[in-house]
């Protein structure tokens, strides 16, 4: 079953309530739709050591958070490299995305890009 891929922007719409982006979340939940990101991303946005980010908190825990090894962040390079990017977290977002896998992203022209340089059978969504 295809996932949603979050990106920064993603996660940053659910930590200021924005309620289309809550909305979008809780329908992908009733339809057990899974939802995914890599830990660098998790890295760009969490601020609180407190935790009163408490909506991303609470997100976070539904999420499938992929780790950031060795082959991740070498395929990440490799990939820049061949799309002329720059921004690995951009890439990492790409690289964790499965066929069928739907990105919510706040930059769709950059992620667009490094998933049609990766092949990648994604469908790339503005959030």
């Amino acid at each position: 079953m295809s996932a949603l891929v979050l990106d920064a922007g993603a996660l940053l719409a659910v930590d200021r309530g924005e309620r289309a982006m809550i909305a979008r979340l809780r329908v992908a939940e009733r339809h057990a739709i899974g939802l995914r990101t890599s830990a660098i991303v998790v890295a760009q946005v969490w601020r609180d050591p407190a935790g009163r980010q408490a909506l991303l908190a609470r997100l976070l825990r539904a999420v499938d958070i992929r780790p950031v090894d060795d082959r991740l962040a070498r395929d990440a390079g490799v990939l820049l490299g061949r799309a002329g990017a720059a921004d690995p977290i951009d890439a990492t977002v790409v690289l964790v995305a499965e066929t069928g896998d739907r990105i919510l992203t706040s930059d769709p022209g950059d992620l667009g890009r490094l998933a049609e340089v990766a092949r990648a059978r994604v469908s790339v969504i503005p959030c």
